[in-house]
């Protein structure tokens, strides 16, 4: 079992570099950066669960797979290109994103997430 807490520390992330074809980064203010870590699933599986931080700045992806995603700290803003809609996120909020969606992230506060994807036929 694993238990994430705001403001406590999640363990050893790797960097996770904005090279994925499939998700069409675009760097749009600064120079963030990620690491992560996949705690289950992954290649190969229709599900993945773990921990994803990135450093302020601000980056075009698409978003692969159904995501569920809980702040644990930092601000952003996730903003959705086909309605214009701006999620505003803090410590403890909770969002979803659909497969596919093409979003703008802009990170304030460098963020770290809890999340759980889904994504038919794998990732």
């Amino acid at each position: 079992m694993l238990k994430f807490v705001p403001g406590e520390d999640v363990g050893l992330l790797e960097h996770w570099p904005f090279d994925a074809p499939e998700s069409d980064y675009v760097m749009v203010a600064g120079d963030p950066v990620c690491h992560g870590r996949l705690d289950a699933g992954g290649p190969g599986h229709d599900t993945r669960a773990g921990i994803w931080r990135c450093t302020q700045g601000a980056f075009k992806c698409t978003e692969q797979g159904d995501e569920m995603m809980v702040i644990l700290e930092g601000r952003c803003q996730i903003t959705d290109h086909a309605t214009g809609e701006v999620l505003r996120l803090g410590p403890g909020d909770c969002a979803f994103v659909k497969d596919g969606m093409r979003v703008t992230w802009e990170v304030s506060e460098t963020v770290t997430k809890a999340f759980m994807g889904w994504k038919p036929g794998g990732y």
